[in-house]
């Protein structure tokens, strides 16, 4: 028997405008540029402006210009109006997934492990597969050889690993090429692999990588101790109990030092060393969306505009539109072609609209910012970080926490103090000895400071740093510090020591 109801849902519904505007929000500055180019091409109703101001007749088209120009059409029925205007809402469900937004975005410990107070630089599109294809020729191998060798050096990863055991690559090649090849054969053709630039490619663990490195250095005292350190303490080494080490080895404390020293030169990842000349790397700088400027003791907060040109909507459109609509017994080409030039024209306009709205957006939300961490802007003082998290910003904004996450994301400002990411100044909220409420920033400063200021021959435990947290007023727990001191990029106090 079927049971029928009546329910009634709340939805909330986006008119493809607001659905652009969002879009835009989410742009980096680095990415608005070619954003802006793409919208030209696709769309020859915008056009790029000399002036910073459009003409008297670009200033004239506005919404009215369009909703008004067919508004002589007399074949669209009331029922076709009502249907058009429903077709212009969607479903906000439908364009944005929760998965697309960071936790700090929804939660109270809304930081970010990305905590460098300098220009932030990052690689991307570094290769190292062809080159090592290129070499294989100088290995002494047979076709059939040469061929595995190659379905090899496709299981290595960018870090320069194969991390993949030989029994699944021996699987896998007579799975995909049906053809049976030991365990012994694919070791062989690894070790010539292994022989290729860079030195440590193709290593299973860092223990052979590191070791593979070693191998084609020239033998000396500091190198043979490093190789019998990494070959016969290797457990020893990681957990840094080096008088285990020297006194098994029957060495010196400075003879210990320099194998360390060779040791901690090695690069434990050859795939991806860019200073290597066999890497393909494309090295780009971030560009700030924000600078901050301090001119005669005032700060001045700008959007830094970069290359974004000024655009306008065509004059050769708008005078199309005017002739399509004065047009008397238009024809069935004729009323297309208005509605493509319409289209086309609405298009353009949303667009301009919606960088205006972004740019103000932005720059709304980030003068919220500023002033909410004035202290720290003023003075570079990271202690004076209050803390804040999305919701503080979006109530003083009126701006759902949503639209406040998209400015924060991907979004970077300029200081006289460097260039930091906007999740930077995010930050759970904590109580010191004085009941007073302290950013967690100003707690990993001071972590920061306790432990750089350490006897590193005898590092603090996180017990310790703690109490020493807590003689300082932050009377935090020691999974606290710990978690603390892993976002800030620290080992444990054993990794930490030194000789």
């Amino acid at each position: 028997m079927l049971d029928q109801k009546l329910l009634q849902k709340q939805q909330q519904k986006l008119s493809p405008q607001q659905i652009q505007v969002i879009k835009m929000l989410e742009i980096p500055t680095m990415e608005l540029e070619t954003r802006i180019k793409e919208e030209i091409e696709d769309n020859p109703a915008l056009e790029v402006d000399g002036d910073s101001d459009m003409d008297d007749e670009q200033e004239r088209f506005d919404d009215n210009d369009l909703s008004n120009s067919d508004s002589d059409d007399d074949e669209r029925s009331d029922d076709e109006v009502k249907e058009t205007d429903k077709n212009d809402e969607f479903d906000i469900d439908d364009y944005f997934n929760e998965d697309e937004y960071s936790n700090y975005k929804y939660s109270t410990n809304n930081n970010s492990p990305d905590q460098d107070n300098k220009e932030i630089p990052f690689a991307g599109g570094s290769s190292f597969q062809e080159n090592l294809l290129s070499q294989l020729g100088m290995l002494d191998l047979n076709e059939d050889e040469l061929a595995l060798a190659k379905f090899v050096i496709g299981n290595i990863d960018e870090d320069g690993y194969l991390r993949r055991d030989l029994e699944s690559i021996s699987d896998d090649i007579l799975l995909l090429q049906n053809k049976s090849v030991s365990v012994e054969e694919l070791q062989k053709i690894l070790s010539a692999i292994q022989t290729l630039d860079p030195a440590g490619i193709g290593a299973t663990s860092l223990q052979e990588c590191l070791v593979l490195q070693l191998e084609r250095k020239q033998k000396t005292a500091e190198t043979v101790t490093a190789k019998a350190i990494l070959q016969d303490f290797y457990e020893e080494f990681t957990k840094k109990h080096y008088d285990k080490i020297r006194q098994a080895l029957e060495i010196e404390e400075a003879d210990l030092k320099a194998a360390i020293d060779v040791i901690i030169k090695l690069n434990p990842k050859p795939g991806n060393g860019t200073a290597d000349s066999y890497a393909k790397s494309i090295t780009q700088s971030i560009y700030p969306d924000f600078v901050l400027e301090n001119q005669d003791g005032e700060m001045i907060l700008s959007l830094s505009a970069r290359n974004e040109p000024t655009l306008k909507i065509s004059r050769t459109y708008t005078e199309m539109l005017q002739t399509y609509k004065t047009t008397q017994n238009a024809n069935k080409n004729q009323k297309e072609a208005f509605d493509f030039v319409k289209q086309k024209l609405d298009s353009a306009k949303w667009f301009i609209d919606a960088l205006k709205q972004r740019n103000n957006t932005l720059l709304s939300t980030m003068n919220v910012i500023f002033e909410y961490q004035r202290d720290f802007f003023v003075s570079g003082d990271e202690t004076k970080l209050k803390p804040m998290i999305l919701k503080d910003i979006a109530e003083q904004t009126g701006l759902d926490i949503s639209t406040v996450s998209r400015v924060a994301n991907s979004k970077y400002i300029q200081t006289p103090y460097g260039i930091y990411p906007l999740k930077y100044f995010f930050s759970e909220a904590l109580t010191n000895e004085a009941g007073e409420e302290v950013s967690s920033r100003e707690i990993k400063a001071i972590l920061q400071q306790t432990i750089d200021e350490e006897d590193k021959k005898k590092p603090l435990t996180d017990e310790q740093l703690a109490a020493v947290l807590a003689e300082k007023g932050y009377n935090i727990a020691r999974r606290t510090v710990a978690k603390y001191r892993e976002q800030l990029g620290l080992p444990v106090g054993r990794m930490r020591k030194e000789l």
